[in-house]
């Protein structure tokens, strides 16, 4: 046999492997997080606007939007309540942000905004689906001397943060179903 019939063998061999390994793997059930369905009896879901228990004006319409961009992003229907089958609310239960980095004992050069929320899938009757509390997400920010520029990178950090947090969200409660 020649070296290019040789080549051509071990190729189709390791093509061979490949596929029976992702056979394996896909019949033991593996599956990346959110790539499951919600449940059966569900195919469309409302998201309402999420709670703000929280200091942070605005944040509640940030988290809502970027979860239902998550959920419309992995072909999920989003509807009016009235053609729901199924109804996503929930809560911003706090903001916080520590210093993580310090110039001196009273300066920081660097501060982290952890955002906690607790969520709920009800059904057609209020009969809770899915539920859960105390997700949370966190990203760090700049300090600047300007308190309106360490404002501004906070809200861009809770931006980066929220898109992290809708994803968890989305990933949580498509994972058993």
């Amino acid at each position: 046999m020649n070296r290019k019939g040789a080549v051509l063998i071990k190729f189709r061999l390791l093509i061979q492997i490949t596929a029976l390994a992702g056979l394996l793997l896909y019949s033991c059930g593996y599956r990346f997080a959110g790539s499951g369905e919600l449940p059966s009896s569900v195919n469309k879901v409302s998201i309402s606007v999420l709670e703000n228990k929280t200091a942070e004006s605005g944040i509640e319409n940030i988290m809502t939007n970027d979860i239902i961009y998550e959920f419309t992003r992995h072909g999920k229907i989003i509807t009016k309540k009235d053609d729901a089958d199924a109804f996503l609310s929930g809560v911003i239960d706090s903001v916080t942000d520590v210093g993580i980095s310090r110039q001196s004992a009273i300066t920081s050069l660097q501060r982290q905004v952890t955002v906690f929320i607790s969520l709920k899938l009800k059904d057609r009757n209020g009969n809770i689906i899915w539920s859960e509390s105390n997700l949370s997400d966190y990203q760090a920010f700049d300090v600047f001397p300007d308190k309106i520029a360490t404002e501004n990178a906070m809200h861009k950090a809770i931006d980066v943060l929220s898109k992290r947090l809708a994803e968890k969200v989305y990933n949580k409660l498509t994972i058993n179903f």
